[in-house]
């Protein structure tokens, strides 16, 4: 082999491959109602520090956000103007318009998520009391509702199970999970029984499914709590364990807003908006019990939390500050410790973390 022709080659694969490799990022994206944008920064998995990238003003307060990295596309509920958008996501994570669609004008999304074609978005309304689905076309736009079912006020989540079966949409005012059935190949949905919320007054706002696919945890917005339930592939959910969010003795106001679970299914987080602070829980998947492990400092009023995908860091967003406070993960006891703080923006109301291919 001529050795001169063959390294020039080598040297040219190599750079090929390291450019590649650095074309994939782990994205943050925060709503910024306050700036009416939401900004983009690129977040170091192993060192937990982020670099903005950019800001994209939608002209309007967003707020619930979904990626849907393999089709590289942001959903996003535009809340002011009751609306819903699209947006192309670039090699880099810089989102360009793509369009939107109106939804009634009481009936703006509190939560809005993709099935994984990303064929279809469901959108939950909290003052519409509706639960929306909807197309998305090959080049990103969403239609109007092709499907309608209206529930009960405070809708707050629209959740997928892993197997795409079945659709959850926690209400806080009935203290009710509604269930829907979801058929793909007809892109409908089909109301079944409701699963029954916490204690009574626990009010499930946001609904996060176990990695196992046997088990959820609801934040209980006016309960101040978390809800354990198994999941039954054929029932659907059923309340198993109730547990407050707050430290005993904690009288002042205080509501929950947004849970999420580790990667692991070995912990799970809710936000406390008054004692402003993540609650951690530890999850034994074999005995089904929730186990307090106390509460962490986080930002004023943490509407929205984000844990990266291999649950090493969390992210978690202040909507009364407009800071973002990231935090180390202990890996054996589950417990946060923060490492930086950074300025953002006014009223930080979603934050979300996609890993791009």
């Amino acid at each position: 082999m001529n050795v001169r022709m063959f390294l020039p080659a080598l040297f040219a694969l190599i750079v090929s491959s390291t450019t590649v490799a650095r074309s994939a990022e782990t994205c943050v994206y925060v709503s910024d109602a306050g700036t009416q944008s939401i900004v983009l920064y690129h977040f170091d998995e192993e060192t937990g520090k982020l670099k903005e990238v950019s800001r994209t003003s939608v002209g309007t307060a967003p707020g619930s956000l979904f990626v849907h990295a393999e089709r590289k596309l942001l959903l996003a509920s535009l809340r002011t103007n009751a609306e819903i958008g699209s947006f192309q996501i670039g090699e880099q994570g810089q989102l360009t318009a793509i369009g939107k669609t109106s939804l009634d004008s009481n009936a703006n999304a509190a939560y809005v998520a993709a099935d994984q074609s990303g064929r279809f978005l469901f959108a939950a309304s909290y003052s519409g009391g509706r639960v929306t689905l909807h197309d998305i076309n090959r080049s990103g736009q969403i239609s109007e509702a092709r499907q309608t079912i209206d529930t009960e006020k405070t809708a707050h989540a629209a959740v997928l199970s892993a197997d795409q079966k079945w659709l959850f949409v926690p209400h806080v005012q009935s203290n009710a999970i509604f269930q829907f059935r979801f058929d793909a190949k007809k892109g409908k949905l089909t109301r079944e029984e409701n699963a029954a919320g916490g204690k009574e007054g626990a009010g499930p706002r946001h609904l996060a499914i176990h990695p196992s696919q046997k088990f959820a945890f609801s934040s209980d917005e006016s309960g101040s709590s978390v809800t354990l339930y198994s999941f039954d592939a054929e029932k659907g959910l059923h309340p198993l364990q109730t547990l407050s969010t707050l430290p005993e003795g904690y009288t002042e106001k205080n509501s929950t807003a947004d849970v999420h679970v580790h990667p692991g299914g070995q912990f799970v987080w809710v936000s406390n908006r008054g004692h402003d602070s993540l609650a951690g829980f530890r999850f034994d998947a074999v005995a089904g019990k929730l186990t307090a492990l106390g509460q962490t400092p986080t930002e004023k009023t943490p509407r929205s939390f984000a844990v990266a995908p291999h649950g090493k860091w969390i992210l978690g967003a202040g909507e009364g500050s407009g800071k973002l406070a990231v935090f180390a993960v202990d890996p054996q006891s589950g417990l946060l410790e923060r490492k930086e703080t950074i300025e953002v923006g006014k009223s930080l109301t979603w934050v979300t973390i996609a890993r791009l291919p």
